[in-house]
């Protein structure tokens, strides 16, 4: 006997509502307010959190004092930098404070439509041989041929390595296979076809098979669709103008620590941010989960070159003037990073991905955008460079006083900390406010995501590497994130980012003594840097050394117990 699902997946497959015909006109999708929407309350919480991080930004600017002039001329300088850096870090959080305000008051969700059965529907997925198990691709496949679409309907898997392998198990389940592999067109240093990159996999197959198809829908290898995927997907393209549509990202392997947080951290993404994306039609196309409009990906020469692709396709389009649409309906469930050195990779990518677009042509695209849409995405890309910057500029002011004995703001410490706790308070006030529009069916009514903020500050280290790495334009190559028993095993090379920082605290924490400048106030920031830089690597140690441990052995008497876990099928 089978038994249940932990999870009621298909509870959470229908949260935007029932599906209504199409209207007689196309045109815009409707939208409206989050269930369980507090109009009031929205407003007066948002109001607070606003304010009173407004305030403390302003008492700041007001306490500055004009540095002494008989200071030595380096102190004289290091003290202005300070000021300014220490202004910077707040404003910084202000800036994350205003998105999430106005993401509480932007939120909709879209009137759901039944789709177009003329649809002509192709179901893609990917496979790289050797990173993704074979075993993993196939479930997924299988769950794609249940998918339900009264029209036309495909299910295709593209074969970045024309493995024999894969290809038998294509034609033993009935599924189209493609290959770029080995054809010169298909697999350019850069561009369109660029080789060994998941937007390269896909521009090769609509060029050869997109005039068959009205419009693909796609997942990871990893995810696993439920048979209601098109249909809570495909009617929203009755609007023409509609270019692609999203839905949210889950990790079914949550029994996993690493996993567990990395979706938590998801949340205010997924439950949110994107939500707001809908009052402007520019929800961010995100890699799985998502149907896409082959004619707009066409007018924009395809997904984009970029190391994170979905978010330069998505500003392509709403830049062309095409529409998007997210859903919250959980439509699949994946595999997330299952240990530090997949999920570190993971988030690499994704900052990286963000820098770069920000720092190469953000401003230029913003032109076309619009000035809505323009400080919508302004917004949303906002946290990976300025999270960044806060840390640098953080660093950099630890140095002058520690150092060099540099002082900066000097204000009163209890009416600071008052200011500072109370800005704080009402932020995370304002993001427990939201939790109850979390899409995920794995964390439990009432939860409070402080894994997904923890494990956020700790992946500080690695947002700053990538920010470098973009501003200095180094090379940088898409990576698969490893799935499942593919998974990257944890090393110390997995932590570099944060022991390359703990080192630099650590010598700041030592040295500082030595030369008299000592205050506890301004040992507390690098004392804490340095405790969540060395957190993971602590936190992957004792993980290691809890595998290691031998496991009792049943008793000769007594036969182990096989209790059948339920394989991910979310049918």
């Amino acid at each position: 006997m089978i038994p249940p699902p932990r999870y009621d997946y298909d509870a959470y497959s229908g949260l935007a509502g029932p599906a209504g015909p199409p209207p007689p006109t196309p045109g815009p999708i409707a939208l409206r307010r989050l269930a369980g929407r507090r109009p009031i309350g929205n407003v007066a919480i948002t109001l607070f959190a606003f304010v009173f991080e407004a305030t403390f930004v302003a008492w700041l600017l007001s306490s500055v004092e004009v540095p002494d002039r008989a200071l030595h001329p380096v102190l004289h300088l290091a003290t202005w930098f300070m000021i300014g850096a220490t202004l910077l870090i707040e404003v910084f959080r202000l800036v994350n404070v205003v998105t999430l305000c106005l993401a509480t008051i932007w939120a909709r969700d879209p009137e759901p439509l039944t789709p177009d059965p003329g649809l002509r529907v192709a179901f893609l997925t990917t496979i790289v041989p050797g990173k993704e198990p074979v075993a993993m691709v196939e479930r997924t496949l299988r769950a794609a041929l249940e998918v339900r679409h009264e029209g036309p309907y495909a299910v295709w898997l593209l074969d970045e390595g024309d493995d024999p392998e894969v290809r038998a198990m294509c034609e033993r389940i009935g599924v189209h296979h493609f290959s770029r592999h080995g054809i010169e067109k298909f697999n350019t240093r850069t561009g369109q076809f660029k080789t060994k990159t998941k937007h390269g996999n896909y521009n090769s197959w609509v060029d050869v098979h997109g005039d068959d198809y009205d419009v693909f829908v796609s997942v990871d290898p990893d995810h696993v669709p439920l048979p209601n995927f098109c249909e809570r997907l495909l009617g929203y393209f009755h609007d023409p103008k509609v270019a692609f549509v999203v839905g949210p990202q889950i990790y079914g392997n949550y029994d996993n620590l690493i996993t567990r947080w990395a979706e938590s951290q998801q949340y205010l993404f997924h439950s949110l941010l994107q939500r707001a994306g809908n009052r402007f039609g520019a929800a961010m196309l995100v890699g799985t989960n998502n149907a896409v409009r082959i004619s707009a990906l066409r007018e924009i020469g395809g997904i984009q070159d970029s190391i994170t692709e979905d978010m330069a396709t998505s500003l392509t389009l709403h830049a062309a003037g095409w529409r998007s649409v997210y859903t919250p309906d959980v439509l699949a469930v994946g595999e997330g990073p299952s240990t530090w050195t997949d999920y570190f990779s993971q988030q690499y990518r994704w900052s990286r991905g963000t820098d770069e677009v920000a720092v190469t042509s953000f401003v230029r695209t913003a032109r076309r955008l619009g000035p809505r849409r323009s400080l919508f995405y302004g917004l949303l890309m906002s946290y990976y460079p300025l999270t960044a910057l806060a840390w640098l500029l953080g660093a950099v002011n630890a140095v002058g006083y520690l150092v060099l004995g540099a002082k900066g703001v000097q204000v009163p410490q209890q009416v600071w900390l008052m200011l500072y706790v109370d800005a704080a308070l009402f932020q995370f006030l304002l993001y427990m406010w939201n939790r109850r529009h979390n899409v995920s069916p794995h964390e439990v009514a009432g939860s409070s995501g402080l894994a997904g903020m923890l494990v956020s500050t700790l992946s500080t280290p690695v947002y700053v590497s990538a920010f470098v790495s973009a501003v200095l334009r180094r090379p940088a190559r898409f990576v698969v994130t490893p799935k499942g028993e593919a998974a990257t095993a944890d090393r110390p090379a997995t932590f570099k980012h944060g022991l390359r920082w703990a080192a630099f605290y650590a010598v700041l924490l030592v040295v500082a003594p030595g030369i008299g400048h000592v205050d506890g106030w301004m040992w507390l920031w690098p004392a804490l840097n340095l405790v969540i830089c060395l957190t993971p690597p602590a936190i992957g140690l004792l993980g290691a050394k809890a595998r290691a441990k031998p496991k009792p052995k049943a008793e000769p008497s007594e036969p182990a117990l096989s209790i059948e876990e339920p394989v991910e099928t979310y049918a």
